[in-house]
């Protein structure tokens, strides 16, 4: 029986549980359940599973992070009691917090080979009547993660089962965020009833993730991320009289953070630890008026290409699909997109082309593309040189994009006394040299360049402010930096983007290894 404080969710309210319904189907399935003080709770959730659930699953795995009342010493009594339950129990030495105790039940099922594990709280706030319900669409194949939602009207909705108004709208305004900022339809983002295919779960890296409530949020924006699928069923929602541990305010505060971090990583602005391997240092820049819109229409269609500093690979797969024939040189062993190139070559442009420059002297290339590269290095001279020869004689191009320190943000840093370092953009720490237009025309011209295009970035809103890209405040803000752009370039411009061919001129020669050595005397 069903106690009366739980009678909110009676037996009767759930659709019932058929052998067909719980058949594991061979697959191992875990059942972690959390818990935190649920020592009035935690035997009425074993006694509220369906017999033809524990028939099926292999393990209920209790992690009790370190409660101060007896809820791990209820646990073991209640096995003892019941010594052919499929019963374990763990009890954290320190509290873990909400996210934490959820890696170690993952990290402990993922060890052991499971297939399944379902999320169930101790508290009794999900009912674990319908956790067949929560793993079949995993065991049938459908998906790759379940979540239970109390959004959906099924059970007569949440205002029904007594969750409170002002959760109630906090649930719906923070899920319409994160739906929009995550490119996702969930009814609700903040059930705490989940379901996972631990393959799926063993492809997420849990190391810098939070401890905190906002775990939930994390994990769903690595799903996403990673194009799992997701799966919804409605679930009853219940409030009773236990305590509630999650600080509202904070968490609201804490899941929209966690957008804003992911949205950061992703756009390459800021390789926040929990979303690190996401980020990627020269993303693809796909907004208007950015250093690759404009280097795409200088590279133009079916050219042959070579893209030196080519990263990943992200702008190279672009020009590909515009028909060009790209081949890409970088430090990096094997590209992301190295598919997307005819032919990739590995070598450390510190030194040049170095050996590369030997294997391509018989190639002529329509255009060179020094994208973001020559700020890195401390004798960009020496690059320029060597790509000299290797541009077709009749019309050949290099195209040159290099940030503009003398940009409006840098100058009032430096008016407040700050020249700081970033992950990313002007103050990448990765540069080694800063270039004004002035500086960068003189770079390219004492190399043997004639300057035929000249082009300037707009301050980058979509990663500078990360607002969402294409949106609203972008699109407006965008169209505003264009004209200001426009009118003050060297204040304004973000990047400065060349097209240039060569003069014809003879160039002097250096020595850059002694050079060096004479710096360093």
């Amino acid at each position: 029986m069903i106690d009366e404080e739980l009678s909110v969710n009676t037996p009767s309210k759930y659709p019932p549980t058929s052998p067909e319904l719980a058949d594991a189907r061979g697959k191992r399935i875990g059942i972690l359940i959390v818990a935190y003080n649920a020592a009035t709770t935690l035997a009425k959730v074993f006694k509220r599973i369906p017999a033809v659930v524990w028939e099926n699953v292999e393990e209920v795995v209790v992690f009790d992070d370190a409660s101060q009342d007896e809820t791990f010493e209820l646990a073991l009594g209640y096995l003892q009691v019941n010594p052919n339950a499929k019963i374990k129990v763990f009890k954290n030495a320190v509290n873990q917090g909400y996210g934490g105790n959820q890696i170690l039940g993952y990290t402990y099922f993922m060890e052991k080979g499971f297939d399944i594990v379902v999320l169930l709280h101790g508290d009794g706030q999900y009912a674990p009547e319908i956790l067949a319900h929560m793993y079949h669409p995993l065991v049938a194949g459908k998906a790759d993660a379940v979540f239970g939602s109390r959004m959906m009207k099924e059970f007569g909705g949440p205002l029904a089962g007594g969750m409170p108004l002002y959760k109630y709208v906090g649930n719906k305004i923070l899920t319409f965020f994160e739906n929009r900022a995550l490119n996702l339809q969930l009814t609700e983002f903040h059930s705490g009833y989940r379901a996972y295919d631990l393959h799926a779960l063993r492809c997420l890296d849990f190391s810098k993730m939070t401890h905190e409530f906002h775990f939930d949020t994390e994990i769903i924006i690595k799903l996403q991320h990673q194009r799992f699928r997701i799966h919804e069923i409605p679930i009853p929602t219940y409030y009773g009289d236990e305590i509630c541990y999650v600080n509202g305010m904070k968490y609201a505060e804490d899941v929209v953070k966690a957008v804003y971090r992911y949205r950061s990583a992703v756009n390459g602005a800021h390789a926040y630890p929990e979303f690190a391997e996401y980020f990627h240092h020269y993303a693809l820049k796909d907004s208007p008026y950015s250093s690759h819109y404009y280097a795409e229409r200088m590279a133009g269609n079916n050219q042959r290409l070579l893209d030196v500093g080519c990263g990943e690979g992200f702008f190279a797969e672009h020009l590909h699909n515009n028909g060009n024939e790209v081949t890409g040189i970088d430090a990096l062993e094997t590209p992301i997109h190295a598919a997307s190139m005819r032919e990739y070559y590995q070598t450390d442009l510190q030194l040049g082309l170095g050996p590369v420059a030997a294997q391509l002297r018989e190639r002529e290339f329509d255009k060179v593309l020094l994208l973001d590269v020559l700020e890195h290095l401390n004798h960009p001279e020496r690059v320029l040189r060597d790509v000299y020869p290797l541009i077709r004689q009749a019309g050949g191009s290099i195209i040159v994009s290099l940030p503009n320190v003398a940009n409006i943000f840098v100058r009032l840093n430096l008016l407040f006394g700050r020249f700081e370092y970033a992950d990313r953009g002007i103050m990448d720490r990765t540069h080694v040299r800063f270039f004004t237009r002035k500086t960068a025309r003189e770079l390219l011209e004492e190399n043997g360049y004639r300057i035929v295009s000249e082009q300037y970035s707009i301050i980058p809103l979509d990663r500078g402010l990360r607002v969402k890209p294409r949106g609203l405040v972008d699109r407006v803000g965008s169209s505003i930096l264009k004209v200001l752009t426009g009118l003050f370039p060297t204040m304004f411009g973000y990047q400065l983007i060349f097209e240039a061919r060569p003069a014809g001129v003879a160039v002097k020669s250096v020595d850059f290894e002694a050079a060096g050595a004479a710096r360093a005397v």
